[in-house]
């Protein structure tokens, strides 16, 4: 009985370790073959590098269910925006298309056309166009709301008034509706150098520097 006691005891103690190996060997296992004992097989995560534009351009469906958030490097908005000023003196009217293009994560070149109706007291109504190109900067608070700043710059002309330089600082929010719109109210003030309107009142000054609200909505590309 003894010497049978024993015999097991050693037949185990040579079958446990062999046992522990084999099961190791078949965890390291993969279909790429057997690595080395101890060989790290999970993947190597990949390094946050800098994004700028990506060799395709632009990106294509960008928001929601798609592969690219708005503000990523790459994606297009298109739409415009309608603003409108009114006080005792003058009312105005504008509506501007826009397309902007993020260039960079959270930095934005927009081109911005635009036309202006004009009505002040004492004078004929006047059109009015411009072209500006704004570069921006989007601020994310949550994956749906950024607020942004931008400053544009270009040209305007006033019927009857000539051609100037106008500059135009922006601020205000972006909010995304849906899967890929963006709803953007903002407050913007232009300074242009065109001539100013001469009325019966005298001479308005207020078409010079002109702050407006405005609301925008474009779609992401």
């Amino acid at each position: 009985m003894k010497t049978l006691t024993l015999t097991t005891t050693l037949i185990a103690a040579l079958l446990i370790p062999a046992a522990a190996f084999a099961q190791g060997t078949d965890d390291d296992v993969t279909t790429q073959g057997t690595p080395k004992r101890g060989e790290d097989l999970d993947p190597q995560p990949q390094a946050p590098r800098p994004t700028i534009v990506t060799e395709d351009g632009v990106q294509e469906q960008a928001g929601v269910g798609g592969s690219t958030a708005y503000g990523r490097a790459g994606v297009l908005e298109l739409g415009g925006s309608l603003g409108i000023q009114a006080n005792p003196r003058f009312s105005q009217v504008q509506a501007n298309p826009s397309i902007g293009w993020f260039v960079a994560d959270n930095f934005q070149v927009s081109f911005i056309p635009g036309m202006t109706y004009i009505s002040a007291q004492g004078s004929d109504d006047l059109f009015a166009v411009d072209a500006l190109v704004e570069p921006s900067f989007h601020l994310p608070f949550n994956d749906s709301v950024f607020g942004f700043i931008g400053v544009g710059a270009g040209v305007s002309y006033i019927e009857d008034n000539g051609t100037g330089l106008t500059l135009a600082p922006r601020i205000g929010s972006n909010i995304m509706i849906g899967r890929s719109g963006i709803l953007t109210p903002s407050l913007e003030y232009s300074l242009s150098t065109t001539d100013s309107i001469e009325t019966s009142n005298g001479t308005l000054l207020a078409v010079n520097n002109a702050t407006a609200f405005n609301i925008g909505y474009t779609v992401m590309w």
